[in-house]
């Protein structure tokens, strides 16, 4: 299998292994040439917040999710990482649901892999907050790459 594009999703939690999420698309990326699709998916109340943040105009009319998501700072750094490796890369954003998101814009992108991250969860943190890693997991249209932090969340 030839891969052409790597879907590499970040979210809000993802700030703090910006470096281990790039490390990934890089191993995965750089020997196929493959190009990377910078995601950030955002809940309605995330992207309400980080439109006040970063002081968007809402007085022009919808505001477009791949804007914001270009403007936030860990796609900042993701993408200061891929100028310096020459990867090809772009930017996107969505609004929804964290992981059947991600799923969209793999299957929108024609992603050949995802890359995701998230924390090692203890067994009552899985049942009672669900995963969307593992939602990613279980449905992406493609083999999906899972960056762990050793951190426990729950």
């Amino acid at each position: 299998m030839t891969l052409e594009t790597v879907l590499l999703a970040v979210g809000p939690s993802d700030a703090d292994r910006s470096g281990e999420l790039a490390e990934a698309a890089l191993e995965i990326a750089t020997p196929a040439d493959a190009t990377v699709v910078l995601a950030h998916v955002f809940t309605s109340d995330e992207y309400n917040a980080v439109l006040d943040r970063l002081e968007f105009d809402r007085t022009v009319g919808e505001i477009d999710p791949d804007a914001v998501a270009a403007r936030h700072s860990t796609i900042h750094e993701l993408r200061d990482v891929f100028v310096q490796h020459d990867v090809e890369y772009e930017i996107r954003g969505a609004v929804g649901d964290h992981g059947s998101s991600i799923v969209d814009l793999a299957t929108s992108t024609g992603a050949d892999r995802v890359i995701v991250g998230g924390r090692r969860r203890s067994p009552t943190g899985k049942a009672v907050f669900g995963s969307t890693a593992q939602e990613v997991l279980l449905s992406a249209p493609c083999p999906v790459t899972f960056v762990r932090s050793d951190e426990h969340a729950d």
